[in-house]
């Protein structure tokens, strides 16, 4: 018996606690992770007061913090810090799990709150508790795209999504860290590195990368890139909401009878509402849009009436520099469903 994939080891996974159901409930160990990073670390600067509330936290992650403790940091950054993680760890503590925290976050009337970092974060955790025991390094990859912005080329025709926080770091540093900044700095050429495409062929070069982020994914129409994403598209609606969707790639939208469509980003939104409603829109536009797809639900009594039947058109679009930055939350508060019993 061949032991389960690892991958991800940076997303806290191993931290937490599933439920019967596969969702993910709170430990204090992953609280401790947040009181321990560097924003709410104590520095030399700081007051024994913050000492003292880092050190109370530490053992105790739960425990209740005042506005009068907070003021008596007295350093205005830290408090705002200590602030931004607290709220965040008394949802987390308030909701049933992870996957409720998320959604709530989402539907919150007084909108979002929290920091885009801590919603990465929790997508990132979620996504990896959601493939735990996937073999499929495609999908493991695309999933990737859920909590990290990537940097869309387009060369003869290939789309190539790489993380954009690893381009920035080769493109500045050549990969050689702070060494490589200051040789940029004195404008020595850098070494080219060139990233590699994972594909079917040489998918098992993921798993011993995985937290590095440094590989590409094909979003070619009919690629197995692109099936890889519709494949976690799916599994990620059915994680959350328990309803199975089918998710397929399509060249255009030829249906007179469109009634719904849901943007995987802010730019694919614009576009689709654009599109629906008759607004020109120009080529330069059309040209960001990276993919369009066709989900229909196994079950159409869980769609909203008036709709069941019908498909829910997706897009995937880049900004004008070329970043993708996928929003899988709008896939969970968007869908048209039937309100449950």
């Amino acid at each position: 018996m061949t032991a389960m994939r690892d991958f991800w080891q940076d997303s806290g996974y191993h931290l937490l606690e599933r439920t019967e159901r596969g969702h993910l409930t709170v430990t204090d160990d992953f609280l401790r992770a947040y009181i321990r990073r560097p924003e709410v670390s104590p520095v030399p600067e700081s007051n024994e007061a913050e000492r003292q509330l880092h050190a109370a936290l530490l053992r105790n992650p739960r425990e209740a913090v005042s506005e009068e403790r907070l003021a008596a940091l007295e350093d205005a950054d830290a408090i705002e810090n200590y602030r931004l993680v607290l709220a965040f760890r008394d949802r987390l503590t308030a909701a049933e799990s992870l996957e409720d925290c998320y959604l709530q976050i989402f539907l919150a009337p007084e909108g979002i709150v929290l920091p885009p970092l801590f919603l990465d974060q929790l997508a990132h955790v979620i996504a990896r508790s959601m493939l735990e025991g996937e073999e499929d390094a495609l999908r493991v990859r695309a999933a990737e795209t859920f909590f990290r912005a990537q940097k869309v080329t387009i060369n003869d025709g290939a789309i190539m999504a790489a993380d954009a926080e690893t381009v920035e770091m080769f493109a500045t540093t050549g990969g050689f860290g702070s060494l490589g900044r200051l040789v940029a700095e004195a404008q020595t050429p850098l070494r080219t590195v060139e990233l590699d495409v994972v594909n079917e062929t040489n998918a098992d070069i993921y798993w011993d990368r995985a937290s590095r982020y440094d590989t590409v994914l094909n979003l070619n129409f009919a690629g197995t890139g692109l099936d890889a994403l519709c494949r976690v598209l799916e599994r990620w609606v059915k994680h959350f909401l328990d309803v199975a969707v089918s998710i397929q790639p399509v060249q255009k939208i030829s249906d007179e009878r469109w009634v719904w469509h849901i943007g995987l980003d802010v730019e694919a939104t614009k576009m689709l509402n654009d599109l629906y409603n008759g607004v020109e829109v120009g080529e330069g536009r059309l040209a960001r849009l990276l993919s369009l797809f066709r989900m229909e639900f196994q079950d159409p009594s869980v769609v909203a009436p008036g709709i069941a039947g019908r498909p829910v058109y997706l897009a995937l679009a880049m900004t004008e520099s070329g970043q993708l930055r996928l929003k899988p939350q709008n896939l969970l508060v968007n869908l048209p469903l039937a309100e449950r019993a």
